[in-house]
């Protein structure tokens, strides 16, 4: 949607690919009713201008989802960008088979040659995951307003996933539906993807690690657009438009602590399939869930403790660890740079950050030069692959 600018790029990305046995589909979409609004008829042109450009082309396999012409748009509540991911994988799982690989990719994302050589290597050495979660980056740009939002946004990312890697917990992926990549079947298993029209990445990756295995490295990565958007209600876009009005409160640095908490609970459940006992997260389960009896139903329906483990792992999922770590975050005094160098203090080597060269004792997201904070991304990328 409004992508106009962007498709020349994509498209020569795709171009490049070493690994040429591929079909693109692309879903052109926006809400019919867009039509009426003399202020969004500039993207319903750009959508025209879109598939005008798509249809153009001929060197390779391509399928236009046209929702955006007049008539063809969204209408009612099925609308966004989980309706056209969905749109879009349903219409390759109609035609592929069960072992080929869907791709999911955004029109202002770039990626290299080998790319798609990457991925096909990767499923190769590793079959039994369900799916990949692709590493990415976000470029910088000529704005230091988006730079600081961007960098400070994915460093609460990759701090968010970091800890739950290290409590080796199954949901320490990254929600970016520009970069999953699934084999066809993972999707038939799951019965494809729920379009909610936001956090449709999440939920689809945490329906897919209820399944099997998510995988969160690859020899190449992603690299999406850093820049502001609020066509979704929550993400990277409406992260960076709050950020940089000084609002990060929906995308704290929490405790660390708090993590560990997660990870005493989790290490309980093969405990709780053979006697009642309190773990951290308890009450907030049982307010979440509006029950006292958390556990015994999953005792009556799993007869052996590996499957009462994964039934606790799934009732206590992704959205659950979010929801308990924002409800811990009222107890939270510190600020996020207090927070992230506890973090650093506490779990890396102090000589790697010494050679940094970044002033800890002043440390600010909103203060620190775009130098610092990008070198603190980047330290964080490293201990993220």
């Amino acid at each position: 949607m409004n992508e106009a600018e962007n498709m020349p790029a994509f498209i020569s990305d795709i171009r490049k690919q070493a690994f040429r046995n591929f079909e693109l589909f692309v879903c052109v979409n926006q809400p019919d009713e867009f039509w009426n609004d003399e202020s969004k008829i500039n993207i319903c042109k750009d959508n025209e201008h879109t598939i005008n450009f798509l249809k153009e082309i001929s060197d390779f396999s391509i399928t236009i989802i046209d929702k955006s012409s007049r008539g063809n748009g969204w209408t009612g509540k099925k609308f966004g960008v989980g309706w056209a991911r969905k749109v879009c994988m349903d219409q390759i799982n109609e035609k592929a088979n069960e072992n080929d690989l869907i791709v999911s990719l955004d029109a202002d994302t770039r990626f290299s040659e080998n790319y798609f050589s990457s991925l096909i290597e990767n499923f190769n050495s590793n079959p039994e995951i369900t799916a990949l979660s692709v590493p990415y980056y976000h470029k910088l740009v000529d704005d230091e307003l988006a730079n600081r939002a961007i960098l400070h946004y994915e460093i609460y990312m990759r701090y968010y996933s970091i800890n739950l890697k290290r409590i080796n917990n199954p949901y320490s992926f990254t929600s970016l539906g520009s970069a999953i990549v699934l084999p066809v079947k993972s999707y038939r298993r799951i019965g494809g993807i729920t379009p909610h029209k936001s956090g449709e990445d999440f939920y689809f990756l945490q329906k897919l690690c209820k399944t099997g295995k998510i995988l969160c490295q690859n020899s190449e990565k992603v690299y999406p657009a850093a820049r502001f958007s609020d066509r979704v209600f929550f993400g990277t876009g409406p992260a960076m438009i709050k950020g940089s009005k000084g609002d990060w409160s929906s995308y704290p640095i929490y405790q660390h602590k708090f993590f560990d908490e997660i990870k005493r609970t989790f290490d309980l459940f093969p405990k709780l399939f053979s006697e009642e006992i309190a773990t951290p997260m308890t009450s907030f389960l049982q307010s979440q869930f509006n029950t006292l009896a958390l556990w015994e139903p999953l005792r009556k329906n799993y007869k052996n403790q590996n499957q009462f483990v994964k039934a606790c792992q799934n009732k206590v999922d992704g959205l659950r660890i979010l929801q308990f770590l924002k409800a811990k975050q009222k107890e939270n005094i510190l600020s996020d740079e207090e927070n992230l160098i506890s973090f650093l203090n506490n779990f890396f080597d102090k000589t790697e950050l010494e050679n940094l060269q970044i002033n800890f004792n002043d440390f600010s997201f909103s203060k620190s030069s775009i130098n610092d904070l990008d070198k603190m991304r980047d330290y964080l990328v490293f201990y993220n692959q």
